[in-house]
């Protein structure tokens, strides 16, 4: 057998067109355009206009002119941290979807080894990340120009901390979402969950300079800032640098930032970190299976005309399926069925839900009546809102997930399939939030009450259409989180359920804007299914 460069280039050529392979059937979900749009949007919101009262980078009352280096890093920090989070969702499930359709079963009939395997995986996570940062970073010379402060492109500064800073975290995070994949306790919804948290443990704990392997890659640009603000003799007075979506209530004021100069230390501590990156994904080989029945703990087969064996069943002709090409031609009557439509929507969206689950959900009402009512609006309501986020994100998603959306797309009100879905989803929403609900009646609260009408119907109308958007599940879960976890953390801008208190009163957008945007939402969900059922 010939070994050498040969053998190892042959080896890396199948290697790249797995990978490839993969990334070209999931660039063409639904699920990949939407994260690249909001990428996309993402970057625009980076460099607001300069009139704006919102920022996502700035040090102390100063930002960048938005020139090339202030725009490249401006979008590349914000695409890195949205890609680090929505890409983590976008490229999960690749292991699990190799298993379900039987192509892990034909890869293990191959010379192809567990490392090989996972390699390819994490080559393809990565393209198809990087194919995001990409757009964002032909995005960032548009919107620099747009905004009309510099007329000048350079590409040196403009591209240099996509480089440095967004590609290493787009390894971080295609290395990630291929170790959850292959660990079986992460593998399923609480995975999701989990990477939420450890996203926000890199994004607020990667800022500082003792963060491991750079962090985020963040330090050595604010180093540089403060240089330049120094040199100008300005004085920060111990104010320090944000990245974030921030509110302010005047435009800051602006210095000529012209870019930072890497050490040789800064990108010594990136290149370790995809290092470090592609160790995590090889990581799974020691206990992955690589989709063997005899590791994944299945029985072996007895071979025939041994002492206790029992022949196989001679094979039985399948009877072939009846073909419907579309929804019955006898006329329709209508009948009382709705009812039982929602009961069914509602089970199923329920099955599968563990004692445990309904444990915490019970703890969480009680302590929605036992306790003061400010903390009850501050604290209890926002837990019992996020604790059913695996059952939400179900919402839209399990007819294609469960390969039944052509059975069911024979039923003849798609309307009143959806609406009984919708039903289902507000049923899960108004019983997490029942407690917090008559609380705040019995105090006759009712601007908070309204407020939480509006959150109940915006929750279950957002998973819907972004379920049957993207088909996935995974889409909700990477925007609700984070829509949670700001009003969770006290800021009014985004606050859907009245948890933020000013003077009292809920300080977030008015109920009926919110409602407002819930039924545009639930009317976007009719129209996907309407548009895809008339497709057939």
């Amino acid at each position: 057998m010939r070994t050498g460069p040969r053998s190892a280039g042959g080896l890396a050529g199948r290697l790249g067109r797995l990978a490839l392979a993969d990334f070209r059937e999931r660039a063409r979900r639904p699920a990949y355009a939407l994260t690249l749009a909001a990428a996309v949007g993402l970057g625009c919101l980076a460099v607001p206009a300069a009139g704006a009262h919102w920022v996502i980078l700035q040090i102390g009352d100063y930002r960048g002119v938005y020139n090339s280096a202030w725009t490249g890093v401006a979008t590349a920090l914000a695409g890195a941290l949205w890609l680090t989070l929505g890409g983590f969702y976008v490229v999960r499930g690749t292991v699990a979807r190799d298993e379900a359709t039987g192509v892990g079963r034909l890869l293990a009939a191959t010379p192809l080894t567990r490392s090989g395997y996972l390699a390819a995986k994490f080559l393809s996570n990565a393209m198809v990340l990087a194919s995001m940062a990409g757009v964002l970073a032909l995005t960032a010379p548009v919107v620099q120009l747009a905004r009309g402060e510099s007329d000048t492109v350079d590409p040196g500064p403009l591209l240099l901390p996509f480089a440095l800073i967004t590609l290493p975290l787009v390894a971080v995070t295609a290395a990630a979402a291929l170790l959850f994949d292959a660990t079986p306790a992460l593998r399923k919804g609480l995975g999701n969950v989990v990477w939420f948290f450890v996203w926000l443990a890199i994004a607020l704990g990667g800022q500082g300079p003792g963060a491991p392997l750079g962090g985020i890659g963040v330090h050595g640009v604010v180093a540089s800032m403060r240089a330049d603000l120094t040199a100008r003799h300005v004085d920060l007075g111990g104010q320090e640098f944000s990245l974030g979506l921030t509110f302010v209530e005047h435009p800051l004021r602006t210095f000529d930032w012209g870019g930072f100069t890497p050490g040789a230390d800064f990108v010594t501590g990136r290149v370790a970190l995809v290092l470090a990156a592609c160790a995590a994904a090889l990581l799974p080989a020691l206990w992955f299976g690589r989709f063997d029945p005899a590791r994944g703990g299945e029985s072996r087969p007895r071979p025939e005309g041994r002492p206790g064996s029992t022949p196989p069943p001679a094979p039985a002709e399948a009877p072939t399926a009846p073909v419907f090409p579309g929804p019955p031609r006898t006329v329709v009557r209508p009948g009382g069925a709705f009812g039982r439509l929602l009961a069914g929507e509602l089970r199923i969206l329920l099955q599968g839900v563990s004692r445990w689950w309904w444990a915490v959900a019970a703890a969480i009402a009680v302590a929605g009546f036992v306790v003061p009512l400010s903390a009850v609006t501050r604290f209890v309501l926002p837990v019992a809102w996020v604790w059913p986020v695996l059952l939400w994100s179900r919402l839209g998603t399990q007819r294609h997930e469960y390969g039944v959306e052509s059975l069911l797309g024979a039923y003849p009100s798609r309307r009143g399939a959806v609406s009984a879905e919708w039903l289902a989803g507000f049923a899960v929403t108004a019983l997490a939030g029942f407690a917090p609900l008559v609380r705040l009646v019995v105090a006759a609260d009712w601007a908070g009450a309204g407020a939480w009408a509006g959150g109940a119907l915006l929750v279950p109308s957002l998973a819907l259409a972004l379920g049957t958007l993207s088909r996935t599940h995974r889409l909700f879960q990477a925007v609700y989180l984070p829509l949670w976890y700001t009003t969770a953390n006290g800021l009014p801008l985004l606050d859907f359920m009245g948890a933020v208190r000013a003077d009292g009163h809920p300080a977030g957008p008015p109920a009926p804007a919110v409602a407002a945007v819930a039924a545009l939402l639930a009317g976007v969900a009719f129209a996907a299914g309407a548009v895809r059922r008339a497709r057939r």
